[in-house]
């Protein structure tokens, strides 16, 4: 029997064209990624724009329907603080009335929100419809609360990261 010396053995090389494949796969697997990371924030970013927007539309509307003799005051500051534009401008207008007659009659507003939506979402303005309902009371009359039901189309837009409503109209 023949033996035979045992040879020492090469370390195996990698073909010569194999480390540019593989640093180009590399490349794009990183700009895949990066592609797909952006395409997630963006998708994240809008998805909060809705909800935001929407949130704000459904918190305006019951600030609206929820106004009290008692709180008349910070009521009608949650009102403004909530709203910009032409909104705020109808609302700064009217303020004054509106204490004066929930005062004077000791109305006392409790409102609910019943749906919203958004219809459109485009840059830093939305439109949403908001329903909702309130309850009307006025204290220490022997008449029956009264029930209404409240319908907008509201536009909000983004100022400064918040959004505030910009216009609310009642929607028949």
């Amino acid at each position: 029997m023949a033996v035979h010396a045992a040879r020492p053995r090469r370390p195996r090389r990698t073909p010569r064209g194999a480390a540019p494949v593989l640093g180009v796969l590399i490349a794009m697997l990183l700009v895949a990624a990066f592609w797909i990371g952006t395409d997630l924030r963006d998708a994240q970013a809008a998805a909060d724009d809705r909800q935001a927007a929407t949130r704000a539309a459904g918190a305006h509307a019951v600030h609206l329907l929820s106004v009290g003799y008692r709180s008349v005051d910070a009521d009608i500051k949650r009102i403004l603080d909530g709203s910009t534009g032409e909104a705020r401008a109808e609302y700064v207008r009217t303020a004054a009335e509106r204490r004066e007659s929930t005062i004077k009659d000791k109305i006392l507003r409790a409102g609910a929100l019943r749906a919203l939506g958004l219809v459109s979402l485009a840059g830093d303005t939305a439109q949403v419809m908001v329903v909702g309902d309130e309850v009307i009371r006025w204290d220490g009359s022997k008449n029956a609360p009264r029930e209404q039901f409240h319908r907008w189309n509201m536009e909000v837009t983004r100022v400064g990261g918040a959004w505030l409503v910009s216009k609310a109209e009642l929607v028949p």
